[in-house]
């Protein structure tokens, strides 16, 4: 598929099947993701690879931080909390490093890593995967930065969700680009 068509094509995919996504494929997504640009050519981005009981553990960290939360959680909330890694067989998480010299922009890199995550969404849709970009409270949850071995103040700008799409898709109809543009001659 070119470039152009998997730009248009490409949507975010919820439902996928559980199953396993082969190692081979998921090199050649965070090779794509590698490919961003980056100021400085510094690299800000890592990439977290989370499969099987990796998903697991996710899923334990995310339901632990929710209880420590909450003075009186249901089990059935701990249970949602718990199994919300296991929509996919694959998550990529994707964080940013901190700029070490002054000349780099912090948002520079998290503009450099948000390219990356891009990459990787075009590469699994060229690949037949089906993927969504999820953010949410575990973004920026304590509990789960230390799991993932993130510094507090470390961005996690993504937890890539990936498989094989349980329907085809259908390419989405989004709007054009011309109420956000200005032409300046």
């Amino acid at each position: 598929m070119d470039i152009t068509t998997a730009i248009h094509t490409r949507q975010s995919v919820g439902e996928v099947k559980p199953d396993p996504i082969p190692r081979e494929l998921i090199e050649k997504l965070l090779s794509a993701g590698a490919q961003a640009p980056n100021h400085y050519k510094v690299r800000p981005w890592r990439f977290i690879v989370l499969k099987g009981e990796g998903l697991k553990h996710l899923g334990d960290v995310l339901a632990k931080s929710l209880s420590l939360k909450a003075e009186i959680i249901s089990p059935e909330a701990l249970d949602n909390e718990r199994t919300k890694p296991l929509r996919a067989s694959l998550i990529i998480a994707v964080a940013v490093d901190k700029p070490v010299e002054p000349k780099i922009s912090e948002v520079e890199n998290i503009c450099a890593a948000a390219a990356a995550c891009q990459n990787i969404l075009l590469a699994a849709h060229d690949m037949g995967l089906a993927s969504i970009w999820r953010t949410g409270p575990a973004a920026i949850d304590p509990l789960v930065k230390e799991f993932f071995g993130l510094e507090k103040d470390q961005h996690l700008i993504a937890f890539l969700y990936i498989g094989y799409p349980v329907k085809p898709s259908v390419a989405p109809q989004r709007p054009d680009h011309a109420d956000r543009t200005v032409w300046i001659e």
